[in-house]
């Protein structure tokens, strides 16, 4: 996996300092959005539908800090919008970062050069550029000629003036595994940290509604990538067992309150992806939410969900409670024969969040 030893410690002990002291719930990265305005409009987001008067607003630094501080958890990854735009995104990494988060900054790259005078190279500071398909498809998908150029520059950059570098894709279903497998070769030239996977989502605002992967698609997508992947050397940002359930191998529950969302309206309920109201506290959110309520095979929504932001606590908690388990998943590598597959209603009677 392409995450750095000294953050696995440090997470794996806070990990296990929550599970000694009996936290049903817990949060494992904390989704901070300091403002919702983009410099592209991308086909398949969410975000930018809002009207004028919601993308002019932002975050301050102490409400960013006091949100951290709030959940506690051990990462903080900050999307948007484009997070660059933001006036004092820089002062909100550096002094979380002063506080040993761990900061994933998401970011198209547009603005990159202009903004990189602004930050310091840290341990605990990721730039995390989007890099959703080859040259382009990803032009088309960011509605924006010339953006995987950018992006590509803008890596190459940032590791040559020593900053972490993780890339994150959004795959939909019009992408074909040896496209994706030829992405993943070229990032991993590229020489970054590692890379983040997700399947699109059906966000209800997203301008194209076509091309969102149904959860079959997802797991055979997957399945066939990880095929074309075998020794290419890729490095993913993510557990070897989410990794796994991607490809179809492993039943988990989602476990949206590890991936608690902060934005412009509050502590949005339940996760990144669903937004069914706002909490003001991060303790309104976690006790008032009724989570149960939510998952494949209770809200149609989540029917086709498999992304990292509801699964990858669960796989995480499935690691560190059967760590043999990972340790297998990690050297053998991804099974890519035929998955088994387990329908909403088998689901709903699974109980436990963790694998069965």
């Amino acid at each position: 996996m392409g995450i750095p030893a000294i953050q696995k410690v440090r997470i794996g002990s806070y990990i296990i300092r929550q599970i000694l002291g009996s936290n049903r719930r817990f949060p494992l990265v904390l989704m901070l959005e300091p403002l919702f305005a983009c410099n592209l409009a991308c086909k398949g987001c969410g975000k930018i539908a809002y009207p004028a008067e919601v993308l002019k607003k932002r975050l301050s630094v102490e409400e960013c800090l006091e949100a951290a501080e709030e959940c506690g958890a051990p990462v903080v990854s900050i999307p948007g919008g484009e997070p660059l735009l933001h006036p004092d995104i820089h002062e909100i990494v550096r002094r979380l970062t002063e506080r040993k988060r761990f900061v994933y900054l998401c970011t198209n790259a547009l603005l990159v050069e202009e903004r990189i005078g602004d930050f310091e190279p840290s341990p605990y500071l990721t730039f995390n550029v989007h890099v959703d398909a080859l040259k382009d498809r990803h032009d088309e998908l960011a509605n924006r000629k010339g953006a995987f150029d950018t992006a590509v520059a803008a890596i190459r950059y940032l590791i040559g003036r020593g900053f972490r570098v993780t890339t994150n894709t959004t795959l939909f279903n019009d992408e074909t595994p040896e496209n994706a497998a030829r992405l993943f070769d070229f990032l991993t030239e590229l020489g970054v940290e590692g890379m983040t996977l997700s399947p699109g989502f059906s966000y209800e605002k997203a301008p194209d509604q076509d091309h969102f992967l149904g959860r079959e698609h997802t797991k055979e997508l997957f399945r066939r990538i990880f095929a074309l992947g075998k020794g290419h050397g890729w490095k993913f940002n993510h557990s070897s067992l989410y990794l796994d359930f991607l490809a179809g191998n492993r039943d988990y529950r989602c476990a949206p309150w590890g991936t608690p969302t902060r934005n412009v309206f509050g502590w949005q309920r339940p996760c990144y992806l669903l937004s069914d109201g706002h909490a003001a506290t991060y303790r309104e959110l976690l006790d008032t939410t009724e989570w149960d309520s939510f998952g494949v095979g209770k809200d149609h929504r989540c029917a086709d969900c498999m992304v990292h932001c509801g699964f990858e606590t669960t796989a995480v908690l499935d690691s560190m409670t059967h760590p043999l388990r990972a340790f297998l998943a990690n050297v053998r590598g991804i099974d890519t024969g035929k998955h088994r597959s387990l329908d909403a209603a088998a689901l709903m009677r699974e109980g436990p969040v963790i694998h069965r």
